[in-house]
């Protein structure tokens, strides 16, 4: 295998690459993972590790250049998968359905077969511990909502289960891992379990002590101010928030009607449905990390398993929750069909173009958005994806709409940076309508805006 050419974590973060998953900091035992301006956390050390450029870490980057990409990485790890294809990788089965047993349905954000895999791994020795991400304290200087920890117990298990859309790293959980001799699992979105596999491939103890990883769909990244905002528009000062559930389930109402849930310091608690928040649109892209435009992976094809929502019809209205789940790893696709069997989890096998369509919008911002994307000037280093620069068959009003989310995403940081400073939040918020309007009409065609590109797109 050819030597990557070196590259330092400054030229990933200046870049506008950096996802923050913390594994560059993992290897250095002077840095640390620390919030920026945005709210987003980035690699600082001393100026001999930060700005010096270095095989080691342009070959363990998830979005370095020189790093494998899926395919690559795939091919490694599943040489024997039956199926694979272009857009979701390799794999064994691909299912959608619920777990049937105990409460982790009800429990999560879902289906419950995050938790009911992790849970699995842990009951049958297969590993010792998982990491997954938690709620923690968020009082004091630069307290997090969220963090990664090692569950031992099925009842650990459950405290990291819903939807966790707030920035998280793997420095802490990887550096614990070497400390500790067992076998882990790892739960992550795509970027994270590519950063974890890229370990693997040059760290021995990584690749001896992580046995397991379970993917997450990911649509993107956002900020830590997206809760932030949530608290501004639902009257609350963010330091009185203790928790936040993202998601609340409601069995009455359709499982992809999201409404987001604050728990405050004295006890009390405020809630909104998203699509009555300026930024709740989370196609939009408010405070989505820059590093995720350039990302192709939507199904965490690196991953010995990935789970998703089954947005499509019936499940999208269950209130209830439903998966989509690709098993990727022969052991793993040999339990989940014997807990089918077993009437253990109520799932029933799909195929590639499925677990697309239930995804759709993910796959179409992650192929034809990322060509468009790739044809835009940037700074800095130039990303090698999976897909080739070009506009391809995009309409205009297309183009538009991918324009409209990129500029969202960049001036959703800084207006509400500004607002932030200042204490006047409508900086942020006042414009946070209006581009949310706008973005709406042009993507679902909605009033005169929408009407005009339908005229014209028909026009040719």
């Amino acid at each position: 295998m050819a030597e990557a050419p070196a590259l330092a974590p400054r030229d990933i973060v200046r870049s506008g690459l950096c996802i923050g998953c913390g594994g560059c900091a993992a290897d250095e035992p002077r840095a640390t993972m620390a919030w920026d301006r945005f709210g987003q956390l980035k690699p600082e050390g001393p100026a001999d590790w930060y700005a010096e450029p270095s095989v080691t870490f342009a070959a363990r980057c998830p979005f370095s250049p020189s790093a494998a990409n899926e395919d690559v990485i795939a091919v490694a790890q599943l040489p024997d998968a039956p199926h694979s294809d272009a857009r979701i990788g390799r794999y064994e089965h691909a299912w959608v359905g619920h777990v049937a047993e105990d409460t982790f349905r009800s429990d999560g954000s879902s289906g419950g077969m995050v938790s009911w895999v992790a849970n699995e791994l842990l009951r049958t020795g297969r590993v010792d511990a998982v990491a997954h991400v938690v709620a923690t304290d968020p009082a004091g200087e630069g307290a997090r909502f969220f963090r990664y920890r090692l569950s031992r117990t099925r009842a650990e298990i459950a405290e990291g289960a819903k939807s966790r859309y707030y920035p998280i790293d793997l420095s802490e959980i990887i550096a614990e891992i070497r400390e500790t001799p067992g076998r882990y699992a790892i739960v992550g979105v795509p970027c994270f379990i590519k950063a974890i596999q890229l370990l693997r491939r040059s760290d021995p103890v990584i690749a001896e002590r992580v046995t397991h990883t379970l993917g997450l769909f990911c649509g993107h990244m956002k900020s830590a101010r997206l809760v932030e905002s949530f608290a501004w528009q639902l009257d609350t000062p963010i330091e009185q928030v203790r928790s936040v559930d993202y998601r609340i389930k409601d069995e009455g109402r359709p499982a992809n009607w999201y409404r987001a849930h604050l728990e405050l310091a004295d006890g009390s608690a405020r809630a909104q449905d998203w699509w009555h928040l300026a930024d709740g649109d989370w196609g939009a892209g408010y405070f989505q990390n820059s590093a995720c435009n350039m990302c192709d992976d939507v199904v965490a094809e690196t991953a010995d398993i990935a789970f998703g929502d089954a947005w499509v019809e019936p499940y999208s209205s269950d209130g209830r929750g439903s998966n989509v789940a690709v098993v990727r790893s022969a052991e793993l696709g040999r339990m989940v069909a014997d807990a089918v069997a077993d009437g253990r989890l109520a799932l029933r096998q799909v195929d590639a173009d499925y677990i697309v369509g239930t995804q759709a919008a993910g796959f179409r911002h992650r192929r034809e958005g990322l060509a468009y994307r790739l044809t835009w000037r940037r700074r800095g280093i130039t990303p090698v994806k999976r897909v080739a620069p070009g506009v391809g068959t995009l309409t205009p009003r297309r183009r538009l709409v991918y324009r409209t989310r990129a500029v969202i995403a960049w001036w959703s940081h800084r207006l509400f940076w500004l607002g932030r400073t200042t204490g006047w939040h409508g900086i942020y918020l006042r414009p946070a309508k209006r581009a949310l309007t706008f973005y709406q009409a042009l993507a679902w065609s909605q009033g005169k805006l929408g009407a005009w590109f339908d005229r014209l797109e028909k026009r040719g």
